[in-house]
C-alpha cells in the first residue's frame, strides 16, 4: 500500500464550475510566467552576472561548504556562517540569513553543496516540488489536485527564495494521509518534520487524545534516530551549539525582529507589525496557541470524518506557531486540498468557494500589501474547518461513513 492508496474513490459528477476551473489554470500559468520572466530578467537564482541571487537558499548551500570543510559547528557561529555565505555568492550582501535548523538538516545541506549553487537551487525545486504536489494531488484524489497544487499562491513565494516549504508541506500531508491505514509511515514521516521542530508543537497532544500511540511511537523513534546519528556524523560540540542558539533565535526572530515582522504571518508577526509591544504579542500568540490547541484536541477526541480533523490539524499547527513566514504557508494548501476532499463526498458548503478563493486572495496580495495577512488566511480556513465540523451531524456521519468505507 502507498500513500496513493488513502486518495479517495471517484465521487459520482463532481466538478469544479467553469469560472473555478479557469481562474485555478489563470494562476497556474501566470505563476509560471513570472518565475520564467524573473530567471530570464536575472531576479531569480542568478543575477545578470551570473552570481547567485542573495536569497533564502544560500544560507542552507553555504552551511553544507561548511560541512564540507570539516567545521559542522561553525553553521551556529553568525559570523562564520555569513562569511561563507558571501563566499558562496561572490560578493558582500547586507544583512544575514541565520542557520537555525537542528543537525539532521545538515545532512540535506551536505548534499546540495556538492553540486553548484544554481544547480542545487534548481534540483532543490525539482525535488521538492513534485513531492508537495504529489501529496495535494493524493489527498483530493482527483487531477484538480495537480492544478490545485500549481495554482496555489505561496508556491512563487517559496521558489523564488528556495525555502523549504514543499517539503514542510509534503511531510505533514503525507503523515496526515498515511494516518488512518498506514500508521508507522505516518509516525516516520512525522519524525522527519521535526527540522523545523515548531510546526510540531501540536501534535503530540493530538495523538494522545485520539490514541494513536502507533504514530507516536514511530515519530518519537524517527526522532531520536536523526538525533543520533546527525550527533556520530557531526559530532557532540554540533548538537551542543545548536541548543545554545535557540535562545539567540528566539530574541533575534521573535523580539528584535530580524526577518521584518511585516513578514511574520502569525499573531505575534501581526500585533508587532501594528507597534504592539513584546508582552503584549507573547501573550495573544499564546492565547491563539492554546486556543488552537483546546479546538483541535476536541474536533480530535470526537467521531467525526477524518478529513475534517486532518483539515483541523493542519490548520492549527499554522495558528500556533508564532514563527511563520510566507514559503511556510504552502502548508496552507494541506487544509484547503482536506476540505476539497470532503467536498468530493457531501459538495461544498454554501460560499466555501468564495471563501477558499479569499484566503487565496490574502497570499497572493502579500508583496503589494506588505502586512501578515497570510494569517488572515489561515483563519478563513479555520472558521471554514469548524463550519464544517459543526455545520449538522448528518453531514460528519455520512462523512465518516465513507472514509470507512
Amino acid at each position: 500500500m502507498t500513500l496513493a492508496d488513502t486518495a479517495p474513490s471517484a465521487a459520482g459528477d463532481f466538478r469544479l464550475n467553469k469560472p473555478a476551473e479557469l481562474t485555478l489554470f489563470a494562476l497556474c500559468v501566470a505563476q509560471a510566467v513570472f518565475l520564467a520572466a524573473s530567471f530570464a530578467l536575472g531576479h531569480w537564482m542568478i543575477d545578470t552576472e551570473g552570481h547567485g541571487m542573495v536569497t533564502d537558499f544560500v544560507n542552507v548551500w553555504a552551511a553544507g561548504g561548511l560541512v564540507h570543510e570539516g567545521h559542522p559547528v561553525a553553521v551556529y557561529d553568525p559570523t562564520i556562517h555569513k562569511a561563507a555565505e558571501e563566499a558562496a555568492l561572490g560578493r558582500s550582501f547586507d544583512g544575514y540569513f541565520p542557520w537555525f535548523y537542528p543537525p539532521p538538516f545538515l545532512f540535506v545541506a551536505s548534499l546540495l553543496a556538492l553540486m553548484p549553487y544554481l544547480t542545487a537551487f534548481v534540483t532543490w525545486l525539482l525535488v521538492t516540488f513534485p513531492a508537495y504536489a504529489f501529496t495535494i494531488r493524493t489527498i483530493i484524489g482527483d487531477r484538480l489536485g495537480v492544478l490545485f497544487a500549481f495554482a496555489f499562491p505561496a508556491v512563487t513565494s517559496n521558489a523564488m527564495v528556495g525555502q523549504n516549504g514543499f517539503v514542510t508541506a509534503a511531510l505533514l500531508g503525507g503523515s496526515l494521509l498515511a494516518m488512518e491505514r498506514r500508521p508507522i509511515l505516518s509516525g516516520v514521516l512525522l519524525g522527519l518534520l521535526a527540522y523545523k521542530p515548531h510546526f510540531g508543537l501540536l501534535f503530540p497532544l493530538v495523538l494522545a487524545v485520539s490514541g494513536r500511540w502507533r504514530v507516536f511511537g514511530a515519530a518519537a523513534a524517527t526522532v531520536t534516530v536523526m538525533a543520533a546519528v546527525s550527533w556520530l556524523a557531526f559530532g557532540a560540540a554540533t548538537c551542543e551549539a545548536f541548543i545554545r542558539s535557540l535562545p539567540l533565535a528566539s530574541q533575534l526572530m521573535l523580539r528584535d525582529g530580524h526577518g521584518d515582522f511585516s513578514k511574520m504571518h502569525s499573531m505575534l508577526g501581526l500585533v508587532r507589525t501594528l507597534g504592539g509591544g513584546d508582552m503584549l504579542a507573547s501573550t495573544l500568540q499564546a492565547t491563539l496557541t492554546t486556543v488552537s490547541a483546546i479546538v483541535v484536541c476536541m474536533l480530535w477526541r470526537r467521531k467525526m470524518a477524518f478529513d475534517i480533523q486532518a483539515a483541523a490539524l493542519a490548520t492549527a499547527v499554522l495558528l500556533a506557531t508564532p514563527y511563520l513566514y510566507i514559503y511556510d504557508l504552502v502548508v496552507l494548501a494541506i487544509p484547503m486540498a482536506f476540505l476539497v476532499r470532503a467536498a468530493r463526498v457531501t459538495g461544498f458548503l454554501r460560499g466555501e468557494m468564495v471563501w477558499l478563493a479569499a484566503a487565496n486572495l490574502c497570499i497572493l496580495l502579500f508583496p503589494v500589501v506588505h502586512a501578515p495577512i497570510g494569517l488572515v488566511a489561515v483563519l478563513i480556513v479555520a472558521a471554514l474547518v469548524v463550519r464544517r465540523a459543526y455545520s449538522n451531524g448528518a453531514l460528519t456521519s455520512a462523512l465518516h461513513d465513507r472514509v470507512a468505507a
